[in-house]
């Protein structure tokens, strides 16, 4: 079942929405954040870049690649919006005042390592380092958008790990991206995992994770060059069977990264990140088994 959900936006009619399994019978939520491609044409027209050259900064296909997860019996929450917009795996004030005209408000972050590579809440840049804007921002404007779009978003995806940690007792998160080729380590990487060097997870659920995925061939490595963004450090503690793992996929192994278009042999990945996440849902229940038995 597909659920809409936001604030009422005439750019985005919803922003995002939810993918709602017929049951919900897996400790699991998937989220894809970067996957957005509808495109508001006042941005267009802001941009000195042409639509293309915007699409770079995309996790393409990425909220597909996912979706038979659902049927697992987990949500998957995607976002419609572009990360060139608005970037939801940041703070919701990682605001690089450069951008804007006008003072930001004192409590924004603008001094991150994010924001200074133009890469905060709402970027600066895109690809190899391409300023996205003509001119300068309304502060208002970002303003609007984080209202509109990171509030509404986060309240939903917390929504829906607090309800599968109640239905289970334990949940995965599993934050979907993907990065270039080109910073795959000259084709070497095919995935990379990131739980914050072990601060969003416990071992096992990168462990189960890791190993479904090496035992299909593919080259997996943990925290390098990607260990979790805002989402797995707000969403992941462990210590409360809340756990956060960001999933990297190398763009090579589905799409034509030139023409921004799927591939055919996007069906293989699919039928093997549907396994991975099946072998983190039942290691997830036989840990959660485990501590009960132990408690008993």
């Amino acid at each position: 079942m597909n659920e809409p959900g936001g604030r009422a936006d005439p750019d985005f009619q919803p922003p995002f929405e939810v993918i709602e399994p017929e049951r919900l019978s897996a400790p699991l939520v998937f989220d894809s954040p970067h996957s957005g491609a509808r495109y508001p044409s006042a941005f267009l027209a802001a941009s000195r870049l042409d639509p293309l050259t915007l699409r770079r900064s995309e996790d393409a296909f990425v909220d597909e690649l996912f979706l038979p997860c659902v049927a697992l019996g987990a949500p998957l929450l995607r976002a419609r919006f572009p990360r060139a917009y608005l970037d939801v795996n940041r703070e919701p004030f990682e605001l690089d005042p450069r951008m804007f005209d006008g003072p930001l408000p004192e409590y924004a972050n603008t001094r991150s390592l994010r924001v200074a590579a133009g890469l905060g809440t709402i970027p600066r840049v895109v690809g190899d380092a391409q300023p996205i804007y003509r001119g300068r921002l309304q502060v208002a404007e970002a303003l609007a958008r984080i209202a509109a779009l990171h509030r509404p978003y986060h309240q939903r995806l917390a929504g829906l790990i607090e309800r599968t940690r109640a239905r289970f007792g334990v949940v995965v998160l599993v934050d979907c991206h993907s990065m270039p080729s080109t910073l795959a380590e000259a084709g070497s990487l095919d995935m990379v995992l990131g739980d914050r060097f072990g601060a969003s997870a416990a071992p096992w659920a990168m462990e189960a994770l890791e190993q479904a995925l090496l035992a299909r061939g593919y080259r997996v490595r943990r925290n390098k060059p990607y260990a979790g963004g805002y989402i797995a450090e707000r969403y992941g503690l462990p210590a409360v069977g809340r756990h956060a793992v960001q999933i990297e996929v190398n763009r090579a192994l589905y799409m034509d990264e030139a023409r921004m278009v799927k591939l055919d042999r996007a069906a293989a990945l699919v039928e093997s990140l549907k396994a991975a996440a099946e072998a983190v849902a039942s290691r997830a229940m036989a840990e959660l088994a485990g501590e009960s038995w132990a408690a008993e």
